[in-house]
């Protein structure tokens, strides 16, 4: 693991933070998962955008703006020198006392983590994972709004703790209505009657770069497409559910609440989509080198 923390970068067991910070006490900051594959940063001024809004919607001045973070991102991939590694970019409202006041703090900070990340056992991307509908629900936009990746992921811990308590590989979370918002940490999306379906951001789904990048494979390829309100009945009546997310990629769902979806394996249209973005991932990206 490689760390750059304080303008330069280190080994992961030397990185070390001031207790005092915000990030660290409140959850206060903002971050993005990325994906090197064959040693470019997959979709990066993707990242770097959605990271800019985020920040701006909470308050928050990076410093340096986007440009500083780009060299952050890339000096780190090129640290830890792999073809293909996870980065985990943070910015978070850097030190300030002990009062949740933010302004506080008078300079933000600027974390990078590259290394190497399994979300799922490779067996399960073949058989596909199992999911429960966890009894937590997702915040409405006026509480936290869920396209800012907040350092505040407690709502998705406690889901997932709660699917791994059950025997479970993910949650299914649902927004206030009861409508699907998206997995612990993944967007989710169905295929029925011949059509790919996923969640809106107003239902609470995040707003995936890989989530837009399958959008737009799908689309590429003829294949129709829709973002709309789904319920828990739609995926029992979904013949393909699979998960999306930059740490996870593309990965099957075989059942819910223990009720096979479809014939509980995964289909031909997340294998085409597998495929598809493996060959698009490796051509497509800011090159670390």
């Amino acid at each position: 693991m490689k760390v750059w923390l304080d303008g330069r970068v280190m080994d992961g067991d030397e990185a070390r933070i001031p207790v005092t910070d915000h990030g660290f006490l409140y959850g206060d900051g903002v971050f993005e998962g990325m994906r090197v594959h064959a040693r470019r940063v997959f979709r990066m001024d993707d990242h770097m955008a959605r990271i800019d809004a985020g920040a701006r919607a909470i308050g928050l001045e990076i410093p340096g703006g986007s440009d500083a973070l780009r060299g952050v991102v890339l000096e780190t991939a090129r640290a830890l020198g792999a073809d293909d590694a996870y980065l985990r970019l943070v910015v978070s409202r850097g030190e300030g006392g002990l009062g949740v006041d933010p302004t506080l703090c008078p300079v933000a900070r600027i974390v990078c983590i590259a290394d190497h990340i399994r979300i799922y056992p490779p067996e399960l991307l073949r058989t596909g994972i199992s999911m429960v509908t966890s009894t937590w629900r997702r915040p409405p936009a006026d509480v936290l709004d869920p396209r800012v990746k907040s350092l505040n992921y407690l709502n998705n811990a406690l889901a997932k703790q709660e699917a791994r308590r059950q025997g479970a590989d993910e949650a299914l979370l649902l927004n206030a209505a009861g409508n699907i918002a998206e997995a612990s940490v993944a967007n989710v999306f169905l295929v029925r009657d011949g059509v790919l379906l996923t969640p809106p951001a107003i239902d609470g789904a995040l707003e995936g770069i890989t989530r837009r990048t399958v959008l737009e494979l799908a689309a590429a390829d003829g294949s129709p497409t829709r973002e709309c309100s789904l319920g828990r009945f739609d995926v029992f009546a979904a013949s393909e559910v699979f998960l999306t997310g930059s740490g996870a990629g593309i990965v099957p769902v075989r059942s819910l609440d223990g009720q096979a979806i479809g014939k509980g394996e995964p289909g031909p249209v997340v294998h085409r989509l597998q495929q598809a973005f493996d060959r698009f991932a490796a051509s497509e990206g800011t090159p670390i080198d």
